[in-house]
């Protein structure tokens, strides 16, 4: 009897070791969720009777042993601590918990990490000093501690990385001076201590560190001179960027143009607090004459508003004395009652029939002042368009024609013509979503200048800013030495800037609810005159009726703007759209509209050739090419709970633009 169970409990023990015994990494995932997310709200899929590499663990990824090695939760809102119990997975390579508000000390253990590459705990809240044990972690590549609340000096012990190329550590409160050590990093291509409060001179050691691209020292209080010889391949700064956070600054130039052995004049200079640390006030002289030129700048804009309205006023009244010639009037018109105002964003009666606006019951609840403002006439339209000319013909779509068109102030704008067939047949429902479009304010968004409906046309149109320089489309798959070629810094910022106008739609604020846009494509970034991106239809859906927007998945779905998982789900998410956006990207670096499997796997291998555009020839900057493949990389993953957030994305590019 005894023997028999003997073998029924071994049998047990082998079938179900983790309900008995969890494996040491089991345990030691279960200990740091605890510390992680100390009131398991986000790591939920990571159970005690789970299996960390069947997928199931939220992040977690292994390798081919079973192993794990990668833990990816960037962005995921985590507001614990890192647990010392991370020493139990051995095998990890890649630790990626930035974006989150976690708060207490790098613990020490973390240097058994032996086979660690990527160590990402930047933008949080951690505190305490940098633990000289990191010094131990011989595979470490990347290391990310900038803008966090660290204290105490930067260790020496971290000149024994020799793998190390990128050390991030701006924006926190390190104190002492820099080690001469670093400059035993012998691959060293980024070296960030901006925003600290180091002292001292800059070590003559570090100016011989023989692939170092990028040293940023901004902002702190060293003192001495410039190495005199080395950072010959470091590019000093020149007026027209010496205030741009994301460039790097070793000097600055001097009187007659070269580079002066002096600290960088703009860490003398206020530049944007972080957290509880500010930079050093400008010089006295210097703040009185910007103060001074603001205070005349304020009072002039004072001025010519009030003239403005005084005159915009009196030319209401005088224009209300007069009549509208009857050879102007549209036959949808010449029924109703006009008032003529100076201004073409006017509130106008309409006649009865097909046309949402024409009386206010249905208004109410709307905010009828907004709609008020954003009436257009439909004479002024068909004049601004000139009777919709062929010549002002921008595009024609399944469901909408667009115009270029002049406005009596002089204003250009695009005009969008929509057939009353193919909005929404329900009026609430229609005023709902003009409602929504005219509550969109954005720099990155198309600016919606008003709207008009029309019984006789059986179109709505929709009046918006007009962009010169067309779409993204035109700037994809063009030749070498054609004109439309872009430069690497217009693709950075056309991702910037998109990623702002969605980071936007994407988030809840006062009098605005969270909106997808469900079609984000090379055709919806338009360009401005000063090459600024701009996201065009921007809640146009809440407009259209179904079968126009499900025509519209098919062209987006060719193209692979689609996520995977709308087949699936049949539902338009925020994830849908990140998807979207990271197709884009792919399309901004390689410069092409279909973005082959070459490409993807040549930014998740950071093999530039796959995936940067050839027609660069070479001129671009690696770093911000590593960072925004790997957040196109992110943005596309196939399991939407992996993608990155837009708020993420819009931090990685802009508050931590030099982490990378």
């Amino acid at each position: 009897m005894g023997l028999r169970l003997l073998l029924f409990t071994l049998l047990f023990f082998f079938t179900n070791p983790r309900w008995v015994c969890p494996s040491t990494e089991l345990r030691a995932l279960m200990v740091m969720k605890a510390a992680l997310d100390p009131e398991d709200l986000l790591l939920s899929s990571w159970t005690i009777n789970g299996n960390p590499c069947d997928g199931s663990f939220e992040g977690v990824a292994c390798d081919e042993k079973g192993q794990v090695a990668n833990i990816s939760l960037q962005g995921k809102g985590l507001s614990g601590k890192v647990s010392p119990a991370i020493a139990g997975l051995k095998h990890l390579t890649g630790l990626y918990l930035h974006y989150n508000s976690l708060y207490g000390e790098v613990p020490r253990e973390i240097a058994n990490l032996t086979e660690l590459t990527d160590l990402y705990l930047n933008v949080n809240n951690l505190s305490g000093e940098i633990p000289p044990e990191i010094g131990n972690m011989g595979s470490l590549q990347v290391l990310q501690l900038c803008y966090n609340r660290l204290t105490g000096s930067i260790p020496t012990q971290l000149g024994s990385l020799k793998k190390l190329s990128v050390l991030a550590l701006q924006s926190n409160n390190l104190t002492g001076a820099i080690p001469a050590r670093l400059g035993d990093l012998g691959v060293l291509m980024r070296l960030d201590l901006s925003f600290n409060h180091l002292f001292g001179s800059i070590p003559t050691k570090l100016a011989d560190s023989p692939l170092l691209e990028v040293l940023d020292i901004r902002n702190n209080t060293l003192s001495g001179n410039v190495p005199p010889e080395g950072f010959m391949t470091l590019n000093a700064c020149d007026a027209s960027n010496a205030l741009n956070p994301g460039r790097p600054e070793p000097f600055g130039p001097g009187v007659t143009g070269n580079p002066t052995r002096e600290i960088p004049e703009t860490a003398n200079l206020r530049l944007r607090c972080n957290q509880s640390q500010c930079s050093k006030p400008s010089k006295p002289g210097k703040v009185s004459i910007v103060v001074g030129v603001l205070v005349v700048t304020v009072a002039l804009a004072v001025v010519a508003m009030l003239t403005f309205t005084q005159y915009r006023r009196r030319k209401q009244k005088l224009g209300s004395s007069f009549d509208i010639p009857d050879s102007r009037l549209s036959t949808d018109h010449a029924k109703g009652i006009y008032r003529r105002n100076g201004s073409p964003l006017i509130s106008l009666e309409y006649s009865n029939g097909w046309d949402p606006l024409a009386d206010g019951r249905s208004i109410s609840g709307y905010g009828q002042e907004v709609f008020q403002s954003f009436r257009f006439n439909l004479d002024e339209v068909e004049t601004a368009t000139q009777y919709f000319s062929e010549m002002n013909l921008l595009g024609k779509s399944t469901y909408s024609a667009t115009y270029k068109g002049v406005l009596r102030d002089g204003s250009v704008v695009a005009i969008k013509s929509i057939s009353k067939s193919s909005c929404k047949s329900e009026e609430a429902e229609f005023l709902k979503g003009l409602n929504i479009l005219a509550s969109l304010k954005h720099e990155n968004l198309v600016r919606l200048r008003g709207f008009c409906c029309s019984k006789g046309r059986g179109e709505c149109f929709l009046i918006y800013d007009y962009a010169p320089n067309g779409n993204f489309l035109r700037y994809l798959d063009v030749n070498d030495g054609d004109g439309h070629v872009l430069e690497w810094s217009p693709r950075v910022s056309i991702v910037e800037g998109i990623a702002k106008g969605i980071a936007y739609l994407h988030g809840h604020k006062v009098n605005k609810s969270t909106l997808c846009h469900q079609n984000i494509s090379a055709e919806k970034v338009l360009i401005d005159h000063r090459c600024n991106p701009l996201l065009s239809d921007s809640g146009l859906h809440n407009l259209l009726t179904n079968d126009i927007i499900f025509s519209e998945l098919k062209s987006s779905a060719a193209m692979g703007y689609l996520a995977p998982e709308y087949t699936n789900t049949g539902r338009f998410t925020e994830k849908s759209d990140i998807y979207a956006f990271g197709v884009l990207v792919f399309q901004v670096l390689s410069g092409k509209r279909k973005v082959t499997s070459l490409v993807n796997l040549g930014a998740e291998a950071c093999r530039f050739e796959d995936y940067i555009d050839p027609n660069l020839h070479g001129k671009f900057f690696e770093y911000e090419a590593t960072k925004l493949a790997r957040i196109a990389w992110l943005c596309t993953h196939e399991c939407p709970i992996e993608r990155i957030s837009m708020e993420a994305v819009v931090q990685e590019l802009g508050n931590c633009s030099s982490c990378l």
